[in-house]
């Protein structure tokens, strides 16, 4: 058996790209509990197991082993298999405290995080939390939560070639904008780099 050392450790990606990992690797269980907690929808056995490089019958067995742990230690929160795959989900008799968290969150400002994100999603829908975070360059899973939980954002389909999850927003948000329809969006046109304004000597030509 391998014993964890402190020496960098260069994790193949897809696309040949190298990931460098530093100190010692988590053991399975714990490297689980971290996938889990940024997923938001079930993910099957067979994936979380290429995840941690681990046989897909010892990560069902470790799946298991901790929704019963969580549900021993009457933690806030649970582990479910449903729709095929493992999610975590917030306690039933915690509804009461979460639901008034929402409903509090809902007076607070929106972040600039998420009003750049709502705005991609509002320009761009129907969109995957990919494309939008594509577009703005940092990872958006957590803001996109958040717009899906004051209700500016919600699921509208899948994208049909990678089943990824379209988002668009709704009638809240155009509530909230005061607007009848998207198409009373201003448009972006008026906010963007005329590119045909360069002067003569900023083109160049190849021969």
């Amino acid at each position: 058996m391998t014993e964890p050392t402190d020496e960098p450790h260069v994790v193949e990606t897809e696309g040949s790209a190298e990931l460098e990992l530093t100190g010692p690797l988590p053991d399975a269980r714990t490297a689980l509990e971290a996938v889990l907690l940024v997923v938001d929808e079930p993910v099957a056995e067979v994936v979380l197991a290429q995840v941690v490089e681990r046989p897909t019958e010892e990560v069902g067995q470790l799946l298991r082993e901790l929704a019963a742990e969580y549900d021993e230690q009457g933690r806030g929160f649970e582990l479910r298999h449903v729709s095929g795959g493992w999610r975590l989900y917030t306690r039933e008799s915690c509804a009461p405290y979460v639901e008034r968290f929402v409903r509090d969150g809902q007076q607070a400002r929106l972040t600039q995080a998420s009003l750049e994100t709502l705005a991609v999603v509002a320009y761009r829908q129907p969109v995957s939390r990919s494309r939008v975070a594509g577009i703005r360059g940092v990872n958006v899973d957590a803001v996109m939560r958040t717009l899906v939980t004051r209700g500016l954002v919600t699921e509208v389909g899948t994208e049909r070639e990678s089943g990824a999850i379209l988002y668009g927003t709704t009638p809240y948000f155009l509530e909230r904008l005061g607007m009848d329809a998207l198409d009373e969006l201003p448009p972006l046109s008026d906010y963007l780099p005329d590119p045909y304004s360069l002067d003569d000597e900023d083109v160049s030509t190849s021969t």
